[in-house]
């Protein structure tokens, strides 16, 4: 669990250090952009890789290399003197997050046979991993508020030390007995396909139809065509396309892919309105967020108990409507509403979403075969890496869109169109007007905020609804494989 915790946290660690390092660095817009994001489109690009590759030659020893190569890079990152040397630090912490992720899920495949046990370990997995990117943030602001913005990335070396030193110790080794030929074009095509189209969607998301993501879509949508026809020929594909077809590995990353769509979708709407509506600090907002978690550690273990006396795809199906009421509570938030209604919506939500995703994970991860077992929990984590990246184009454009026309009809027409744009550039432009008209800007964009927001979370607890009806469809009397 240490490396899968730290792999999480970097996901969300830098969202509050941006302004230092921005302070510190200087990086133009494109750069900040790529600072943020290139860690996980890096991730996402070569997770098929490296869970093929630890199939091939052994999850210990890729989970161990990529470990190494994190730690490496964190110092790399913490030290570094220009944007670009921040860049390309953050491009190598994917490589190292790419190792880690999949062989942790790998590794849970192979050392725990009994169902039951795996259940639970699973349940743990994925508890460690909501928690590690809802602990980011918070932990983000505390270094902050005491030391300079590297701190962010050397947090993770105690944790980087102590894992070089116990994986040999307590960790077997387990690796595919007959692996097959690494195939290095398919590695390419996977890399090639998904890092387009993860940036497209992206893009898409932050800035409305433009020619060039439109492109590296279609483009990624393409290559991804052609690295499966690959895999269909292949003895020993990256991808085994008979798992995908079966219904309890495919219906399960189809499932997660809805989930993490409407969490990573409507984070930031949450984050906004903690910051800028509420007026918290970075670090209040960071440790407000963590209340929602305590949703989780209720849900996840009422959810498995659940999944042993009834059909595991009602059970899901359950969880994911239960997310669904609690996004529907989150469309009632208003810019007055007491704070403990918002978290209890968002406890809501989160416990439901996980509880249902360990249950997906759980039955994708018994439905694969030990020896794919890196392959498999690749493409799983791949599936949600393209579903956050959808959550944030759909519920961003349906935000964006909300937010634009409330802005439109409530200030003047001589007001700059930024305040019109996001809810940060309200808060720039009423800085430099008169007084009453800058109070007037600020509360009309606090209104449209929340209004966005809460169409945000119906939109996301449509996702919800679309989730749980396909557990009924697909994952209704399937069984975990012993």
């Amino acid at each position: 669990m240490l490396p899968l915790l730290f792999v999480s946290m970097d996901v969300s660690i830098l969202f509050y250090a941006l302004p230092a390092i921005g302070a510190d660095l200087r990086p133009g817009s494109t750069q900040q952009l790529w600072i943020l994001d290139m860690y996980g489109f890096v991730l996402a690009g070569l997770l098929i890789t490296m869970g093929a590759l630890g199939d091939r030659v052994g999850r210990r020893k890729v989970l161990i290399a990529g470990t190494a190569v994190f730690a490496a890079a964190s110092v790399a990152a913490a030290y570094a003197q220009s944007p670009g040397a921040l860049i390309a630090a953050r491009a190598l912490l994917g490589v190292g997050g790419a190792c880690l992720m999949p062989s942790t899920l790998a590794l849970v495949r192979n050392l725990f046979h009994d169902p039951g046990q795996r259940a639970r370990a699973v349940a743990v997995w994925t508890t460690v991993l909501a928690t590690g990117i809802s602990v980011g943030p918070v932990l983000s602001g505390a270094l902050l508020e005491h030391f300079w913005w590297g701190a962010v990335f050397l947090v993770n070396l105690p944790a980087m030390a102590l894992l070089l030193v116990l994986a040999p110790l307590l960790l077997p080794e387990s690796k595919s007995p007959a692996p097959g030929r690494f195939d290095t074009l398919s590695a390419v095509l996977s890399l090639a396909a998904l890092l387009p189209l993860i940036h497209g969607i992206k893009e898409l998301a932050a800035h409305g139809f433009r020619p060039l993501p439109t492109l590296g879509i279609a483009a990624g949508l393409c290559l991804g065509l052609v690295f499966l026809r690959r895999q269909a020929r292949l003895a020993h594909p990256m991808v085994d396309l008979a798992l995908l077809r079966h219904r309890a590995f495919g219906g399960s990353v189809a499932v997660n892919l809805l989930a993490m769509a409407a969490t990573v979708g409507f984070a930031p709407f949450f984050s906004q309105y903690m910051q800028s509506v509420l007026g918290k600090s970075p670090f209040e907002a960071a440790m407000w967020s963590l209340v929602p978690s305590l949703g989780v550690l209720v849900a996840a273990p009422v959810g498995g108990a659940l999944a042993r006396r009834f059909d595991r795809g009602y059970v899901m199906a359950g969880g994911f409507l239960v997310s669904a009421a609690g996004f529907l509570w989150l469309t009632r938030t208003g810019v007055d509403s007491p704070l403990w209604t918002t978290l209890a919506g968002s406890a809501v939500y989160a416990g439901g979403l996980v509880a249902a995703m360990t249950l997906a994970n759980e039955l994708a991860l018994g439905a694969a075969p030990p020896e794919r077992a890196g392959s498999a929990a690749a493409v799983l984590e791949s599936g949600q890496e393209l579903g956050g990246a959808l959550g944030m184009a759909l519920l961003g454009s349906v935000g964006a869109a909300v937010y634009g026309r409330d802005m439109n009809a409530a200030v003047p027409a001589a007001v700059p169109d930024a305040a019109r744009e996001t809810l940060g550039g309200a808060v720039a432009v009423a800085r430099q007007l008169p007084h009453r008209l800058g109070e007037t800007v600020l509360a009309s964009a606090d209104r449209a905020f929340t209004h966005s927001l809460g169409m945000a979370a119906a939109g996301a607890a449509a996702v919800m609804t679309g989730a749980a009806v396909l557990c009924v469809v697909l994952l209704r009397g399937v069984r975990t494989p012993r």
